[in-house]
C-alpha cells in the first residue's frame, strides 16, 4: 500500500475510533446479594425481611443498588416522572430458582428479559399484588395455572397495574398492615450506600 493511502486509511481508522468513544457505556453492573442493611426504597424496611421477589435498581450516579421490597415497587420506580431514569440495570429474583419465603442468593435476572405472571393470588413483600418474575415462560405458566394471574413480558405489563394501589392482606407478610409503597408522593426513600 503506497505511503499516501497507508496515512489515510490510519487518519480514518483514528477518527472512527474517535467517534465510537461517545457511543462505548460503562459495564453493566452485576447484582448485588441484599444484607441487613439493605432497606427498601419505599418502605424503608430491611428487604431480607419481607417475603417473595425482591428488586434493585442500578443508577448511573451511584454503585450500590436502590434496593426494593417488592418486584412491583422496582417497576414503579421506572415509571415515576420523579424518579431518576439515569438507571443502568434492573434485577429481578427468578422465581423459578427462588423460594417465595426467602429468594437465595444468586437468583437475579435482568427484569427486562424475565417474564411475569400479574394478578395472582400471591402477594409480594409488602402484602400487595406482585408482578412475579421468572427466567423462563414454562415456569411462569406453571406459577399461573397453580395461583391465577397472566402471564407476559416485562414490556407488556399494563403501567396502570404497577402503580395502581390495592389493600394488602394477612396473607401476604406479617408486615401486611403496613402498606405506604410511596407511590403517590415519593417520599420514605432509603437506600444502601
Amino acid at each position: 500500500m503506497p505511503g499516501h493511502l497507508r496515512a489515510a486509511a490510519c487518519a480514518l481508522l483514528i477518527g472512527l475510533s474517535a467517534c465510537g468513544e461517545d457511543t462505548v457505556t460503562a459495564a453493566k453492573p452485576t447484582p448485588q446479594e441484599p444484607t441487613r442493611e439493605a432497606v427498601g426504597y419505599y418502605c424503608n424496611m430491611i428487604v431480607l425481611d419481607h417475603i417473595g421477589p425482591k428488586g434493585q435498581v442500578f443508577l448511573r450516579s451511584q454503585a450500590a443498588p436502590v434496593w426494593f421490597s417488592s418486584v412491583r415497587d422496582a417497576l414503579a420506580f421506572t415509571l415515576l416522572p420523579e424518579e431518576p431514569k439515569h438507571i443502568a440495570a434492573i434485577y429481578v429474583n427468578d422465581m423459578g430458582a427462588a423460594s417465595w419465603a426467602a429468594p437465595e442468593p444468586g437468583t437475579w435476572i435482568e427484569a427486562k428479559a424475565a417474564v411475569y405472571v400479574i394478578g395472582s393470588a400471591m402477594r409480594g413483600g409488602m402484602g400487595a399484588q406482585e408482578a412475579v418474575p421468572f427466567a423462563e415462560r414454562a415456569e411462569a405458566e406453571a406459577f399461573a395455572a397453580r395461583h391465577g394471574g397472566r402471564v407476559m413480558a416485562f414490556a407488556e405489563i399494563p403501567r396502570d397495574y404497577i402503580l395502581s394501589s390495592d389493600e394488602p392482606t394477612q396473607s401476604g407478610t406479617e408486615e401486611a398492615g403496613h402498606h405506604d409503597h410511596g407511590h403517590e408522593t415519593g417520599t420514605g426513600h432509603g437506600t444502601t450506600h
